[in-house]
């Protein structure tokens, strides 16, 4: 992320400069790319954190071996974190829940709104697979007496109930719900709460720099014409229009 250093270095000397829009050439900005100095080490506990964040628990391992990168938490423990990702992502929500509490039962104790929202997707799979009684008594038993302590509950047990009342509940209003989407985010809210009992970030660095960089270069675009990064996924330089 040397470009990102360089954004802001160069931003914070035009600060300074007159208020007319400097123009800096190609073979200016690339020697001062290359001025920049990022030490290696740091650019491998980038990668690493992406690996362990993200769970690609056999692409941490090879990193580890060839970089000498350790990870800081156990690569044991992505294991059993991605599958009850992948047990939500697949409906299996009771698997899921036996899993996670398996892994360290004060996630679900701890944090009311995770279990709730687990426990809807359980409802969202039972009505899924047209069990509308069982869904029912479920809602009944289980996801009323929260939604009565809470009022975001409600509001979101009364959308899933919802489905209840249409035919063609993939092209209803609150069809949505039934969208892998939903899956997805349910998916991603569990792999976040396990991530913070483990005491790791529970989002990788690199596309908070990866924000970062195109805030600074939005900045820098006000004061000075410059090559720029457009497509964060070549990372190619391209001239700007003067």
């Amino acid at each position: 992320m040397s470009l990102f250093w360089l954004v802001i270095r160069q931003l914070a000397e035009i600060e300074a400069m007159a208020a007319t829009k400097k123009v800096i050439t190609r073979e200016e900005w690339e020697k001062r790319l290359n001025d920049v100095r990022i030490r290696k080490e740091d650019m491998n506990k980038l990668v690493m954190n992406f690996l362990v964040t993200e769970g690609y628990v056999e692409a941490a391992e090879k990193f580890r071996m060839e970089s000498g990168t350790e990870p800081d938490i156990d690569l044991a423990t992505i294991t059993d974190r991605m599958a009850v990702k992948k047990a939500v992502q697949n409906g299996n929500v009771e698997d899921a829940i036996e899993k996670v509490n398996d892994l360290n039962p004060e996630i679900l104790d701890t944090n009311p709104q995770l279990f709730f929202h687990l426990q809807q997707q359980r409802l969202i799979e039972l009505i899924r697979n047209g069990k509308v009684e069982e869904a029912l008594e479920f809602a009944q038993e289980e996801l009323a007496p929260r939604g009565e302590e809470n009022q975001s509950f409600l509001d979101e047990l009364e959308r899933t109930v919802a489905l209840l009342a249409f035919e063609d509940v993939a092209n209803c209003p609150v069809g949505d719900l039934l969208d892998i989407s939903q899956r997805l985010k349910t998916a991603s809210e569990v792999n976040a709460a396990i991530l913070t009992s483990q005491s790791h970030e529970k989002d990788p660095k690199l596309p908070s720099l990866l924000k970062m960089l195109i805030w600074a270069q939005n900045q820098l675009d006000e004061k000075a014409s410059y090559p720029r990064i457009n497509d964060l996924s070549t990372a190619m330089l391209e001239d700007s229009a003067v």
